[in-house]
């Protein structure tokens, strides 16, 4: 208690507050709110807009305000959790992001770059302490970032945009550790580069004769929609598609070209080819579906990432305008943690959600990360079906206003409790912190589990539903922090993997509709791709589909023949067919069909006498669950008898990582996993001759190349699912549809859980949610 007021203290940071002035607070500050205008200023140079990923040089000049900095003050130079900006170095003056410090009074400064030693969204920063000496009121520190003096190149912005990329500058000027945030510190912009990469964007289930639109954009190579691009462009589908023309024009300044109304008029198949003016292919589509009558089409959403008002970056508005406009996603939701939204945002984003949601157009859905330890629960995702609900929030760690403390959930039993008869639906995931489900689990509230993410691939969280005995759809989403809602690539940073997208299987798109969706699992997950998946089981005798699971309670049921992925049925036949369809973004290599944990059997739509010269080699896993998961991959490949012709790598996302040839008997690589996979594909001179020897931190491998076939030669690297796999390929593969029907036994007790993974050979991954088939009693 607080012997001058008698009301209780709260710690923010290192300075201790009453708790009423918290209350009053309309911002959350969690630095000292001492005199900012007295800790000095901070100027940059140059300013403006730069290219994301370009190499820069900047100068900052900090002018020491009415205390001076006292001997063993500091100053910190602060960048949002997701940047990838840099690294700072401090001792290579002829090396990418060289970085030196003065002050102008010859105090001897002490420097280091650190990551999550500053409060966040603040998370990497440059520390500068005054180590011996003390600065006076207009006394400067000059801080040249990439400094060129000497031979650097410069400093590498971050591989992402941002409206505002700020330097924020924070005082430590008394000496106490208590850092107070310049009332203005300087900023640029950063954009897009030149094109590097096309894409074309296409629904992926229609009915015919109704319109549908084209999306057409070019990211550089870091993964941005660029507005660099002025070229006609030339659009070939490989079946008729009313309303499209023979070229366009994607005009300068714009993020994306939309061709639209089309209209397919016939069921089947289609794709568009778009070319440069010269012929050249610039991108394939998705494959697009045309039916005659479906009671439900497909719509792409990604339900999970964050802005700038809590971890992310660029605002709210921006987040979901990108998901709208240049990701063309048809579903989207913010998921901002909760300890760090206040009242005042919240309320902003049940505004900015009910703005943006047009039925039929873009549904737009309130939500957020109920974000505790993994010890009380662990990261969930809580989506409303209406603005105006209370936010249940797991702590108000980073939210100074206490007024609505009591109704916090602090572990994942509370929060359960707290959501009991709200319309809302969640989902638990994996992101810094994971989800344990086997401490608390809600299935009348928890209807999914995510899969993939920007964290990587977390197949293990479904095995834990699995083992559990719990009933939930498979799901994957960014969990996004660079504002790229639907498009999250990882940049250059810890992030190891494409962000993923989820494919919802609804009559029509509305809220209502996609919430129905997901309380009975009609979706799919992907890795980032959009293929067509379709999976059903057949039933010789009629059985009944239940609308909610009735292990939870009463449930209405209707009688069915045929099943669609996750559902739950009471099953009389002790087998059913399984039909899927899977029709590919690009070639399938493999589909795996499981009944929950056992791999029933895996096809491929090739055969041994179709192998030739070409290896695979796989790297996969994580170092374990949590936040530091991420596996250094980099190796090395010698080939004795045998040469390679070619090399190309796959599912690398960093363009600091790659593979490089020295000879055709060297490879070597740099890459990283955080759970999925990645590899390198060879194409060798000769079929079955020499010999092979690969060489990682984690696993080696040497082995006769003519050992090679089409099963996975495994080799462990402990860990998390953590392995090297060899194996022989086609050279050439063109297979993008499959189709398979199995014989699938029902278990005479428990659940039968049936559910699909298609692998493409591009690396891409896709998962059904499982069918749960129970015999009746």
């Amino acid at each position: 208690m607080s012997p001058e007021t008698g009301i209780p203290f709260r710690e923010t940071c290192c300075r201790v507050r009453p708790f009423e002035e918290n209350v009053q607070g309309a911002e959350r500050v969690p630095y000292s709110e001492f005199r900012p205008d007295l800790m000095g200023s901070a100027k940059l140079e140059p300013e403006g807009r730069f290219e994301a990923g370009s190499l820069q040089s900047f100068t900052l000049v900090y002018t020491a305000g009415r205390f001076g900095i006292d001997d063993t003050g500091s100053l910190k130079i602060g960048f949002r959790f997701a940047t990838d900006f840099g690294p700072v170095q401090f001792d290579d003056p002829a090396a990418p992001g060289y970085t030196t410090v003065e002050a102008s009074n010859g105090a001897e400064l002490e420097c280091r770059w650190e990551f999550k030693r500053n409060i966040r969204p603040w998370s990497r920063s440059l520390y500068i302490g005054v180590k011996k000496h003390f600065l006076a009121e207009g006394d400067t520190v000059t801080i040249r970032f990439g400094d060129r003096r000497q031979g650097s190149p410069g400093i590498r912005l971050q591989t992402f945009c941002e409206t505002r990329f700020e330097f924020r500058v924070f005082v430590d000027a008394i000496a106490t550790y208590d850092y107070v945030a310049l009332p203005s510190s300087p900023a640029i912009q950063v954009g897009p580069g030149p094109a590097a990469e096309w894409h074309a964007v296409l629904p992926t289930l229609v009915r015919k004769d109704e319109s549908f639109r084209l999306s057409i954009k070019a990211n550089d190579a870091w993964g941005n929609p660029s507005d660099q691009v002025d070229q006609t462009l030339r659009l070939e589908a490989s079946r008729p598609i009313d309303g499209l023309p023979d070229e366009v024009t994607f005009e300068a300044g714009a993020f994306a070209c939309i061709v639209e109304p089309l209209v397919l008029r016939e069921a089947g198949d289609a794709t568009v080819t778009v070319r440069d003016a010269a012929g050249a292919e610039l991108a394939r589509s998705n494959p697009i579906r045309a039916v005659a009558e479906s009671e439900r089409l497909h719509y792409w959403g990604d339900l999970h990432g964050q802005s700038n008002e809590t971890l992310g970056t660029n605002t709210a508005r921006e987040y979901f305008l990108f998901g709208r406009d240049r990701s063309f996603l048809d579903v989207c939701s913010h998921q901002g943690n909760d300890f760090q939204i206040t009242g005042e945002f919240w309320k902003d984003l049940n505004i900015l959600t009910a703005e943006l949601d047009v039925p039929g157009r873009f549904v737009c859905i309130p939500g957020y990360e109920w974000s505790a330890n993994t010890a009380v629960g662990g990261d969930r995702n809580v989506f409303y079906r209406s603005e105006g609900r209370p936010i249940v929030r797991s702590s108000h760690a980073q939210v100074p206003d206490m007024a609505d403390e009591g109704v916090d959930a602090h572990d994942a039993h509370t929060l359960f409790e707290a959501l009991q008869g709200e319309d809302c639906v969640m989902y638990a995931h994996c992101g810094g912190r994971y989800a344990d489900i086997a401490f608390a689990h809600d299935g009348r509230l928890e209807t999914a589990v995510e899969v993939h993410s920007s964290w990587g691939t977390f197949e293990w969280l479904v095995q834990d539903a699995f083992e559990k005995g719990f009933r939930v759809g498979i799901v994957a989403n960014s969990d996004g922090h660079k504002g790229r809602v639907g498009a999250s690539y990882p940049g250059a940073s810890f992030f190891g993997a494409l962000g993923g997208l989820t494919c919802f299987l609804a009559g029509r798109l509305d809220r209502d509709a996609i919430f129905e969706a997901i309380r009975r699992r009609h979706h799919y997950a992907t890795t980032g791709n959009r293929l067509y998946l379709d999976v059903r089981a057949r039933l010789a005798t009629s059985g009944r589909v239940f609308l909610r699971d009735p292990a939870l309670g009463p449930a209405e049921a209707q009688a069915a023949s045929e099943l669609l992925m996750g559902d739950i049925a009471e099953v009389v036949d002790d087998e059913v067919e399984l039909a899927v369809e899977a029709v590919g973004s690009a070639p399938i290599l493999q589909l795996d069909i499981f009944d929950g944990p056992d791999l029933i059997e895996s096809v491929r739509p090739y055969g041994a006498e179709d192998l030739g010269a070409r290896l695979r080699l796989v790297y996969q896993g994580a170092e374990y669950r949590g936040r530091a998961r991420t596996t250094t991959w980099d190796g090395a490949l010698r080939i004795d008898g045998n040469a390679v012709r070619e090399a190309r790598m796959f599912n690398n996302w960093n363009l600091d990582r790659g593979l490089t040839v020295h000879d055709a008997g060297h490879v070597s690589w740099k890459a990283v996993t955080t759970g999925n996979f990645g590899g390198i594909d060879l194409w060798l001179e000769e079929a079955d001759a020499g010999r092979l020897a690969i060489t990682t931190r984690h696993a080696e491998a040497k082995i006769d190349i003519a050992e090679i076939g089409r099963e996975d030669l495994i080799y462990d690297a402990g860990g998390l699912d953590r392995a090297l796999r060899l194996s022989r390929l086609p050279e050439t593969m063109t297979a993008c549809h499959m189709t398979h029907t199995l014989k699938a036994k029902v278990r005479p007790e428990g659940d039968t859980r049936l559910f699909v993974r298609v692998t493409q050979e591009d690396g891409h991954r896709a998962w059904s949610s499982p069918l749960y088939l129970f015999r009746r009693a």
